[in-house]
């Protein structure tokens, strides 16, 4: 399985999981490109082997395959390497895309997208996450491989709530008997439309899992938040001095979420988008970000579905915070739909699974 990052690997992680447990003598190779999926996951116990992929290359494809010698190929969601796809169709071994997800404004569908649209030939199967990207395809010629599946990191993070092992025993003393916002994946200008609101409500206890977990900006945002205290340096003798935990770590964060009484997802005010608001919604939370999510039909279906807000300033998020904070049918209400948002788009992953076993 070739997944970029972390959130591809997570989308990927469930059918992994399956096929392990149903084919249990076959070895399982997982394969990234970004650091920030490789690091967090070298160590995964669900995987026999796990490598950066080698650059896309024809002599890099040609020998890495032959290395491998893989019966079957996932690949997750995007990143289409030309050499390694046109070496697998080749061989003829088969090469399966799950949760893929396409955009009008992508190559495969530009009038100098032919290298794109050979790429998705080698393909034996896709498997979208919505029927626009379906019909996109369709519009190129490519239909009878198709199938409308769904995403699959629904099924990844109902495994991880319904599975559920608790956070060291400091993080429920910090948060104690009060009202808890847990921010998960912040960047700069997240925090900053945050740090007016966490000033002046020391009541309220704020977790911040920023996106970049580097010393330097850790440093950055314990000079926003003065005072607050690192999860690496929290102890049972200051776990109550403060109302800002920042977590300095990786892989905590989808199991910080449910800690809260509100999330917010960051990524919406910066130009890389929104990040994975799945995590958040699946333990029945009020999710709320900012204004970049066009990319993410999740969000716009958890909008519609009345379990999220998207806020556009500083003035906003305060407004919807101090609601959300004060009367608690209005959060319930929005924590039993975001919740349901996420049962009810469950099962991707089973699709994928019945295709590959047959």
């Amino acid at each position: 399985m070739h997944a970029a990052s972390l959130g591809e690997f997570e989308q990927g992680r469930p059918v992994i999981t399956q096929l392990k447990s149903i084919y249990p003598d076959y070895k399982i190779v997982i394969t990234f490109f970004s650091p920030s999926g490789y690091e967090n996951k070298k160590n995964y116990t669900g995987a026999d082997y796990i490598f950066y992929l080698p650059a896309d290359s024809e002599i890099n494809a040609r020998k890495f395959i032959s290395i491998i010698k893989p019966s079957l190929v996932i690949w997750v969601k995007y990143e289409f390497w030309f050499h390694y796809l046109s070496e697998l169709k080749k061989r003829d071994i088969p090469v399966v895309l799950i949760s893929a997800l396409f955009r009008p404004g992508q190559p495969f569908f530009k009038f100098y997208g032919s290298l794109w649209r050979n790429m998705l030939l080698c393909f034996k199967a896709i498997f979208v996450q919505n029927q626009q990207s379906a019909e996109l395809l369709k519009i190129i010629g490519i239909e009878k491989n198709v199938t409308v599946s769904g995403d699959t990191r629904f099924d990844s993070v109902i495994n991880t709530a319904e599975n559920f092992e608790a956070l060291p025993g400091l993080i429920k003393l910090f948060c104690g008997s009060q009202k808890v916002v847990v921010a998960g994946s912040t960047w700069a200008e997240d925090e900053e439309e945050l740090l007016h609101f966490v000033k002046n409500n020391k009541a309220i206890k704020f977790i911040i899992a920023p996106h970049e977990t580097a010393k330097s900006n850790i440093e950055e945002v314990q000079t926003r938040f003065t005072g607050c205290l690192l999860y690496s340096q929290l102890t049972e003798s200051n776990v109550q001095t403060g109302n800002v935990l920042v977590i300095d770590n990786i892989g905590m964060l989808s199991r910080l979420y449910k800690y809260a009484h509100i999330t917010y997802v960051g990524g919406g005010f910066g130009d890389d988008g929104l990040h994975n608001i799945l995590e958040a919604a699946v333990y029945g939370m009020p999710v709320i970000f900012g204004p970049n999510y066009e990319k993410f039909p999740e969000a716009t279906d958890l909008i519609a579905y009345g379990g999220a807000i998207s806020v556009e300033n500083t003035l906003e998020l305060e407004k919807v915070l101090n609601n959300l904070i004060t009367s608690d049918e209005l959060r319930e209400g929005y924590a039993a739909k975001a919740k349901l948002f996420i049962y009810n788009n469950k099962g991707a992953t089973e699709k994928i699974i019945s295709f590959i076993t047959r």
